[in-house]
C-alpha cells in the first residue's frame, strides 16, 4: 500500500486544451469525531471528549485538531486551481459551533464559508454539514431526510441525509450529504442499514430528475460501503461516465480504488468508503458545469510515519491518546467541476 501512496503523489489532473474552465473543488470529509470540550446533557456519548471525561479533551488539543484540519481543508484541490475547495461535505461533527470554529479558524477564515447545518437523532451525537464559499455558492433550499435503523435490534436513528439546493457560479446544482450507518457487527448483518439509507438517496434523487431529467446532482459521503456493494449499486447505473444514462449517475470512485487510492485503509488495504456520486446532468457535454476529474487528497503529511500504523491516515485519536500531529482516520476526496467560458 506503501508503495502506491508514493507513486500516486506526483499525478496532477490535466484538463483539454480545447475547453476553458472557471474550476470548482468540490470536497468530502469524515473529520473523525470533531467535538468541543462542552458535555452537551442531551448526548452522553460525549461525556468522554471533555477535559474530566475519559479522552481528557482539552481546549488545547480542540484548538490543535481544529487548526490541523482547517490546514487540510485549506490545501485540497489548491495546486489545479491555486484556491481553497468551494464546497466542503463534512461528516462526524458534533454541533454548529464547532463548524463556526472550523470556518473561523487561522487557516479557514479569509475564505467567507458558509455553514449549512442541522442536529441529527444520530446515537452519538454527529452530524453531516456542508460549508461553502459564500462568494461562489448560494444556497436557496437545505433539508434533512431522516434515516430510520436498528441498533442492537432496538429502532434507532442514524445520521440524517442533507440536501442542499443553490447557484454555483450561477448554475442550479443539488449536494447531498451522507454518513451511512457503520459495519460494526459485520458486513452481513448491517448491510440491510445502509440499503436503507441507499434508498432514501435514490428516492432524493428521483425526486429531483423528475423534475428535471438533466439536474446537477453530487452525492458525496461516508458510504461504509464499496463501490460494488449493493447499496452503491442502487445508486449508480455505471462506473464508467462515458456509459451514463438519462438519468443516471456515475460513480468514479471504483477506477480510482482500482489504482489503490482510497480514503481509508481497513487491515492494511485500501478502502473506498468516502465517495462522489456524480448525475448525468454534470456529465453531458451540453453543460455549461460540468464534472471534471475525481481523486483522493493523499499528502504524505496525512499519513502516520512510523509504528505499527506507518502508512494508516494519522489519526487524532488512538485508543484514548491523543496525536498533536493527526488529521482524522479518513484522507478527504474531492473533484473538479468546470464551468465554460
Amino acid at each position: 500500500m506503501r508503495f502506491f501512496i508514493i507513486l500516486f503523489f506526483t499525478l496532477s489532473f490535466c484538463f483539454s486544451q480545447d475547453e476553458k474552465y472557471q474550476l470548482s473543488t468540490v470536497a468530502f470529509y469524515n473529520v473523525e469525531n470533531l467535538f468541543d470540550t462542552v458535555d452537551d446533557p442531551n448526548n452522553g456519548w460525549d461525556e468522554s471528549m471533555t477535559p474530566k471525561g475519559q479522552d481528557k479533551w482539552t481546549e488545547k488539543k480542540y484548538r490543535t485538531k481544529i487548526n490541523n484540519l482547517s490546514k487540510v481543508i485549506a490545501g485540497i484541490g489548491k495546486e489545479t486551481t491555486n484556491a481553497h475547495p468551494t464546497i466542503v461535505g463534512l461528516c462526524e461533527v458534533e454541533n454548529r459551533n464547532v463548524l463556526i470554529d472550523l470556518v473561523q479558524s487561522e487557516n479557514l477564515k479569509d475564505f467567507n464559508y458558509g455553514i449549512v447545518h442541522f442536529d441529527s437523532p444520530d446515537w452519538r451525537g454527529i452530524d453531516v454539514a456542508l460549508i461553502f464559499d459564500s462568494k461562489r455558492f448560494i444556497p436557496r433550499k437545505a433539508k434533512t431526510y431522516p434515516l430510520e435503523v436498528e441498533y442492537k435490534g432496538n429502532p434507532s436513528f442514524s445520521r440524517d441525509i442533507l440536501v442542499v439546493f443553490g447557484f454555483l457560479d450561477k448554475e442550479p446544482i443539488n449536494f447531498i450529504v451522507n454518513h451511512w450507518p457503520s459495519r460494526s457487527g459485520g458486513q452481513a448483518e448491517s448491510e440491510p442499514q445502509r440499503v436503507k439509507a441507499a434508498e432514501v438517496n435514490k428516492r432524493i434523487i428521483d425526486s429531483i430528475q423528475n423534475i428535471d431529467i438533466n439536474a446537477k446532482i453530487i452525492s458525496m459521503g461516508d458510504f461504509n460501503d464499496h463501490p460494488d456493494d449493493k447499496s452503491l449499486k442502487i445508486l449508480t447505473s455505471t462506473y464508467k461516465k462515458e456509459n451514463i444514462k438519462t438519468p443516471g449517475m456515475f460513480n468514479p470512485m471504483q477506477e480510482l480504488s482500482k489504482r489503490g487510492r482510497a480514503s481509508y485503509l481497513f487491515r492494511g488495504f485500501p478502502s473506498a468508503i468516502d465517495q462522489f456520486v456524480v448525475s448525468n446532468g454534470l456529465i453531458s457535454k451540453n453543460s455549461n458545469l460540468i464534472y471534471l476529474k475525481a481523486d483522493v487528497y493523499m499528502k504524505r503529511f496525512l499519513y502516520t510515519q512510523e509504528g505499527r500504523y506507518r502508512g494508516y491516515p494519522a489519526r487524532s485519536m488512538s485508543w484514548g491518546v491523543f496525536n498533536p500531529n493527526g488529521y482524522s482516520d479518513h484522507l478527504p476526496i474531492f473533484l473538479f467541476l468546470g464551468k465554460k467560458l
